[in-house]
Parts: C-alpha cells; sequence; structure tokens
C-alpha cells in the first residue's frame, strides 16, 4: 500500500494542472501514477517548493517502481519538473519511443534533431529538446528525448548540449552559430543545417536515401564502412 491510496492529498488548482502537464510529457505515465511517484519521494504536503530539489533521477526511479519496463528516460523526468515547477513550456504532442537495443541495426547512426515540438524547427542553443534517432537505410527509431532545461545552469550552454547530444554523429538543425557547431564539431558530431526546418520523417527519409546509395567519406566511416569502401567512393566523386 503506498501513500496515494491511503491519503488524497489537498493540492493547489495550479499544481494539480501542472500533474497533468507533466503527465503529458511521460509517455505511458497518468497523473495519478505520476503523483503516487512524488509522494513517494517529496511527502505531504506537496508543494512547488517541496519539488525543488527532486532531481530527474530521482523520480525515474519512483517511476519504475510504480510502472515497470516504462518508457520514461532520464531526460524526460527532467522536463516534467521543469513543468512542474513552472520553468518549461507545454510540450505539444510529442511521439511515443520505438524499442531499441544496442547492436539492433547494423549499419545505422544514432542523429540528434533540435526540436521545439515534433518537427525540425529549432536553433541550437534555444531548442526545448533533441529528438534522438537511430538511422539507418532502411529504418529509423525514436530512441530518447532529452531536455535542454538543464543549460539554465550551466557555466557553457553550448558545452552542456553538446554534451547532451555527445553519443549522436549528426545533428541536425534549423541554425546554429560558429561557436555552437565548432563545440559540436570538436564532440564529434557533424552538424546538418536546414534553414527551412521541416517534418522529421521528411528529413531522416533524405538521410535514409543517402545511406543507401553512396555516402560521403565521413558518414561511410560512422557506418563502419572499411577503408577501402571510402576511398572507392573518394575516387567516384573525384572522377569527371
Amino acid at each position: 500500500m503506498n501513500n496515494a491510496d491511503t491519503v488524497t492529498p489537498e493540492l493547489s488548482r495550479e499544481l494539480a494542472l501542472r500533474i497533468g502537464l507533466a503527465a503529458r510529457a511521460l509517455p505511458g505515465i497518468t497523473p495519478a501514477q505520476l503523483l503516487e511517484a512524488l509522494l513517494r519521494e517529496s511527502g505531504l504536503p506537496l508543494t512547488g517548493v517541496g519539488l525543488q530539489g527532486l532531481k530527474g533521477k530521482t523520480l525515474k526511479t519512483a517511476l519504475d517502481a510504480i510502472v515497470p519496463d516504462n518508457e520514461v528516460s532520464v531526460t524526460l523526468c527532467k522536463e516534467a519538473l521543469g513543468l512542474l515547477r513552472g520553468e518549461e513550456a507545454v510540450p505539444t504532442e510529442l511521439p511515443a519511443l520505438d524499442a531499441y537495443a544496442e547492436g539492433d541495426m547494423p549499419g545505422s547512426i544514432r542523429v540528434a534533431c533540435a526540436a521545439n515540438d515534433a518537427d525540425l524547427d529549432g536553433h541550437f542553443g534555444a531548442c526545448l529538446r533533441f529528438l534522438i534517432y537511430q538511422v539507418s537505410a532502411t529504418e529509423q527509431r525514436l530512441i530518447d528525448i532529452r531536455a535542454t532545461s538543464g543549460d539554465r545552469e550551466a557555466e557553457d550552454r553550448n558545452a552542456h548540449r553538446a554534451e547532451l547530444i555527445d553519443d549522436c554523429q549528426v545533428l541536425v538543425v534549423r541554425s546554429i552559430g560558429g561557436p555552437a557547431a565548432a563545440r559540436v564539431v570538436r564532440a564529434g558530431i557533424h552538424p546538418l543545417k536546414l534553414p527551412n526546418g521541416g517534418g522529421i520523417d521528411t528529413v531522416l527519409g533524405d538521410l535514409r536515401r543517402v545511406l543507401a546509395g553512396s555516402p560521403p567519406p565521413w558518414l561511410a566511416k560512422v557506418m563502419g564502412a572499411s577503408p577501402e569502401a571510402r576511398v572507392r567512393f573518394e575516387l567516384t566523386e573525384d572522377t569527371p
């Protein structure tokens, strides 16, 4: 038996609304389950002030105990806490995560898409989140959603955001400044700037076609192609 079963806490109207909004940012989690997790970690009375010290990892652990095998990441928990504290804008219909385990998609690359909603509509330094996709020549899977709200406390915002996606090989953005692009490149990530933005399915569909054809040497290297294959492509590109 838990706190949510034995006690009905009196919440302010604003906090009750924010719990509902925060639950929307957590795939497969209901407001009641989120409330139960918050009560486990913060206790009563549940107030905005009492939530200030709660960490994303702690909330994730509490949710795992209530809803095993959920699709909620620590970064989504951080975003939900931002909503609870009034720090985050309300998300709009973010896509659900796809199942993925390392090694599922041989020859694939990991792509970070700067986004505010569910499309490619973000500036690197100002986007609300990165949508993380694993992309091969034949399919794409959304494997994580990473909120950027933690950069408020970072000394170097560009460095914080680059570290947030440092397991990716490609970054797709609408815009990115010179210093930020340099930081991303130093992290081993190749930035692709698409000023007109667009639907992520369309953007990643174009990338899949490149992967299925003759990818440029830097991309072939990321995919694990042999040096001989990369040299053959370079020779083809240089041939009149």
